[in-house]
């Protein structure tokens, strides 16, 4: 620990390509954070249950699990820099179909763009974080993804800003009376489909416009030089890819870390998504909801810096473990404390959460050498959590009907009681720090 104090970050020649790589973590938070809200969003406009409405984080989160490998392939076959290209084109592709996904105001197509968008966070996820970890010492490795990875929520709070200015604030079908009760309900189907269109409309912009910026990002790496990993580096570079996977899955490391990362990822989303159904129930708008989005990405953010610089002096497995048994705390608050306190406990769930992705990440791929591209990967896939969770999530809530509180359980609206998953989540995560504490002695 005492010569990662001594050994830069990052060093100075390599300060522009760092800089354009960690400007990638801001824009894929971006896309996942303008589209947490859209469940809801579906919903109300398309009049969805909460099981039809989650499959916006199916479609979203099971593109990184269809094309993570596919992204290793060719990260291994040609480079990062190539890998971040292809990745930068299918994220614009998949923003873009938001366009025609409006004109049809079919639901369907709207998942098959946000899938193909996510084909292109795949291939930028799988690429970014290894180049990351390559740029600069193996001492300093985890502090370098921590750091980069702290602009991810920057790019979450613009995207919940864009979401809740320009599209939550002009959404008709979230209209409500001076009761509180939804205007939406009560209008005919002529006045509905009038509305429909018009939202559908509010949701494409948006979309639309971050194609055009990816575009742009497109255009400025391609014409910038990027660093690759020297041979010498490399742990057998002429293997072959079917050979890279068989090491690594002999790795207790690696694999306990694509287990973890599948259950932090389903934890998060759960989390994110889901604040907004909890915050309804209370009689909180979507749109007044999403301030408390955003006092859970600020101490995600702020804890992010915080635990970056408290990893010099504590063991990263230590640090994750006993974030992950406090988050278990928050979500039992969430569950059993009923009223605005049980919401304040699901943002401080955020809190806990900061460190756990680039940590599980730096610690299944630390001594992987070239092998780190293919593992990228399978860390990559394990995003599937936030595909099959929220599903699993909205079908609790759905056990008494679509409303949030139709039958309680265990004493607590089913809505409450749905964040045990989240729970179980952090559990498995806290095992996975107890390990590299312990048995892995990861630093």
């Amino acid at each position: 620990m005492k010569n990662a104090e001594r050994i830069p970050i990052v060093s100075k020649k390599l300060l522009v390509p760092f800089v354009l790589i960690t400007s990638l973590f801001a824009l894929w938070g971006f896309a996942n954070d303008i589209t947490n809200p859209m469940v809801s969003a579906f919903k109300k406009i398309l009049e969805l249950n909460n099981t039809q409405a989650s499959w916006v984080q199916a479609a979203f989160y099971g593109g990184y699990f269809t094309m993570a490998l596919p992204a290793a392939f060719v990260v291994k076959k040609y480079s990062y820099k190539v890998g971040i290209l292809v990745g930068l084109v299918l994220y614009a592709v998949g923003a873009l179909l938001f366009y025609p996904a409006a004109a049809m105001e079919n639901y369907l197509f709207f998942l098959l763009a946000l899938y193909i968008l996510t084909f292109g966070l795949a291939f930028l996820e799988t690429t970014a974080n290894p180049f990351i970890l390559s740029m600069g010492a193996k001492e300093t490795a985890t502090q370098r993804l921590n750091l980069a990875q702290a602009f991810n929520p920057l790019g979450a709070l613009s995207g919940l800003f864009v979401a809740q200015v320009f599209i939550l604030g002009a959404l008709q079908s979230d209209d409500l009376d001076a009761a509180g009760n939804s205007v939406y309900d009560t209008l005919s189907e002529t006045a509905k489909a009038a509305i429909k269109t018009s939202d559908l409309l509010v949701i494409r912009n948006p979309y639309v416009a971050l194609g055009l910026f990816v575009i742009f990002m497109f255009i400025v790496i391609a014409f910038v030089k990027m660093p690759e990993v020297k041979k010498e580096d490399l742990e057998e570079p002429n293997s072959s890819m079917w050979d890279a996977i068989q090491r690594i899955f002999k790795k207790e490391r690696f694999v306990g870390g694509v287990i973890a990362q599948l259950f932090y990822v389903g934890a998060q989303i759960m989390c994110w998504t889901y604040i907004y159904q909890y915050a309804e129930n209370l009689g909180i708008s979507n749109q007044e909801a999403v301030n408390y989005a955003y006092a859970a990405l600020v101490i995600f953010l702020v804890s992010r810096f915080l635990f970056t610089y408290l990893m010099k002096f504590i063991q990263s497995g230590k640090l994750l473990m006993l974030l992950a048994m406090l988050a278990v705390i928050f979500c039992l608050g969430t569950i059993f404390i009923q009223g605005i306190g049980g919401l304040y406990s699901l943002v401080m769930v955020s809190f806990c959460m900061s460190l756990m992705f680039p940590t599980i990440y730096g610690i299944a791929l630390t001594g992987l050498g070239d092998d780190a591209k293919p593992a990228s990967a399978f860390l990559v896939m394990a995003i599937v959590g936030g595909a099959f969770m929220p599903v699993l999530q909205g079908l609790i809530m759905d056990i008494g009907g679509s409303a949030y509180d139709d039958v309680k359980i265990m004493g607590v609206p089913e809505v409450n009681f749905s964040f045990i998953l989240p729970l179980v989540c952090f559990m498995v995560v806290a095992f996975y720090g107890y390990r590299a504490y312990k048995v892995f002695k990861i630093e």
